[in-house]
């Protein structure tokens, strides 16, 4: 299981970089008119004057104005203009983007090692500017270990800077690492599925629609928590509405098992008409490899579906192209399923 990295924090909020930009004070009233009426303007236009707005503020010795340099060229994918801006930065939140770009390879070659010193440099610091920033750098260090990335590879590592990252379930902590000790008590061996269970719930309580997901289907199974069918689909249901393709994938195998073909045949092809996991992944912050298998699963029932006449007109030619993407985006699952199909149990 790959891990992405935790967004840099805010200190207040989590407004756009041109929304913060709106806020510096200028003495130069007439110079911001723009901002107060933005809607009007198209993007590269704010961008262009958001660079000026900067630079003016750099030119006086703002040092957040540099940071926000960065940061704009960040948000907008502009990655190689932003590792520029952030290594003349001293800031503790340059240095933590730094760390995220050269652990994933953004606007450089992935040195994972250098990230990992950023990181650990974060943590290590006693100054009240590193603060905000430490529950997000332990999340990220415990990534490291967890995949053996950067630094040895350690489970109890991770398991360490995660429980420290997670802080009890504090809402203003790493809700990231919260979610992170769900899957990982969810996969060790032998299984640890209430601890799971409970940090899967702490995590969705803050706001994780990955975990939101996860607590659907152990609450249908019954795992680390007594079965319970009402809010097992609450979960399921809201967690989709949200966008998880993982609990819509879900969603359309339930459909399926209890016979209602129509709705599962309809609810998978609302599903598969998005296959791009990677832009899925960016809008919804869940991971490509729960969105694959969601997505593999919907492609798979309604190929079903399409294949035996169920719900749906039947079109061969259709399930075969479903069947066949179904495999693409997740090998493994589609074979099992095909496997239980032919044993007459779905």
């Amino acid at each position: 299981m790959k891990l992405s990295s935790e967004p840099l924090p805010q200190k207040c909020s989590k407004e756009s970089i041109l929304q913060t930009v709106s806020k510096i004070q200028n003495g130069e009233l007439e110079g911001l008119k723009w901002l107060s009426n933005s809607e009007n303007y198209t993007h590269d236009f704010l961008l262009a004057k958001a660079e000026e707005q900067l630079e003016k503020r750099i030119q006086t010795g703002d040092p957040l104005a540099c940071f926000l340099k960065g940061q704009l060229y960040f948000e907008e994918g502009w990655y190689e203009e932003a590792l520029l801006q952030f290594q003349q930065n001293t800031d503790f939140q340059s240095m933590y983007q730094l760390g995220v770009m050269y652990y994933d390879g953004l606007g450089t070659p992935a040195d994972p090692k250098k990230g990992v010193e950023y990181m650990e440099k974060i943590i290590n610091s006693d100054s009240p500017k590193a603060r905000h920033l430490k529950f997000a750098a332990a999340f990220n260090l415990g990534r490291a270990y967890y995949e053996g990335c950067g630094t040895v590879i350690s489970e109890k590592e991770a398991e360490r800077l995660w429980y420290f990252a997670a802080d009890h379930g504090n809402p203003k902590a790493s809700i990231k690492a919260q979610a992170a000790l769900g899957m990982l008590y969810s996969a060790r061996h032998p299984k640890e599925l209430k601890k799971a269970f409970f940090w899967h719930s702490e995590a969705c309580g803050n706001g994780s629609l990955e975990s939101q997901g996860i607590l659907g289907l152990m609450y249908l199974y019954g795992h680390g928590i007594r079965q319970n069918l009402k809010a097992a689909l609450e979960c399921l249901n809201q967690a989709s509405d949200r966008g998880n393709v993982y609990a819509k994938g879900h969603l359309v195998e339930y459909y399926y098992k209890r016979k209602f073909y129509t709705k599962a045949a309809e609810f998978a092809k609302r599903t598969v008409e998005n296959d791009d996991v990677e832009k899925i992944a960016k809008e919804t912050d869940c991971l490509p490899f729960y969105i694959a298998r969601g997505l593999a699963m919907a492609s798979f029932y309604l190929a079903r579906c399409l294949q035996l006449g169920l719900g749906t007109q039947q079109d061969l030619a259709a399930a075969k192209r479903y069947y066949s993407k179904a495999c693409r985006l997740d090998p493994a699952m589609a074979a099992d399923l095909e496997l239980t199909a032919n044993h007459g149990r779905i």
